[in-house]
């Protein structure tokens, strides 16, 4: 019998979504621009929640705003957008729904710039994943100079909802950040992906 597994403190004692995200995405470095927007999305829905209330309605996400295809969700209108937060499947906040489709609008544009958004957003971090040592959650800082960087660069871009705390957790979830503890088996695992 294997082992029970040593996991990062918010993920024990939680439903199995919560822990598979754990296990199989969280610091996983991503390079790919329609996960990051995603993750824009999501935890920009996030602001003022918990990340459990955004899991859970992920696919309602997925399904209402166009698989997370920047292109056709800056192309959703107002009539669009008045039909979608009507939908329970999301969280159904009017400044969240409509600011997803400005901050569309701009990651298109930093595309434009830079060829990608990857290519931007990993620059803040010299193309190389921060890898923390904390040893619990505790240690865990909600913001770093380089979350704050991003946050101020996204804010003059226009985006909407990438306060540095929301910042510092899009790059703990896409793997710019490793912020595993230590003891949590993934620490090693996500290291250098």
């Amino acid at each position: 019998m294997e082992a029970e597994k040593i996991r990062c403190g918010w993920a024990t004692n939680q439903e199995e979504y919560y822990t598979e995200y754990h296990d199989k995405e969280w610091g996983v470095p991503v390079h790919d621009d329609l996960t990051h927007f995603e993750f824009l999305i999501l935890e920009g829905a996030q602001a003022g929640l918990s990340w459990s209330t955004v899991l859970k309605k992920r696919e309602g996400y997925r399904r209402l705003f166009c698989g997370f295809i920047p292109e056709k969700v800056a192309k959703l209108a107002d009539k669009d957008l008045e039909i979608i937060i009507q939908d329970p499947s999301i969280i159904r906040n009017r400044l969240k729904v409509w600011g997803a489709v400005t901050n569309a609008k701009k990651f298109i544009e930093i595309q434009q710039e830079f060829g990608s958004f990857d290519q931007y957003i990993w620059s803040f971090v010299n193309f190389q994943t921060i890898n923390n040592q904390w040893k619990s959650m505790k240690d865990l800082p909600a913001t770093s100079k380089e979350s704050d960087e991003l946050s101020k660069d996204l804010k003059k871009r226009g985006f909407k909802f990438v306060g540095s705390t929301i910042m510092y957790a899009h790059m703990q979830a896409c793997g710019l950040i490793n912020d595993h503890t230590t003891d949590c088996f993934r620490k090693l695992e996500t290291v250098g992906n």
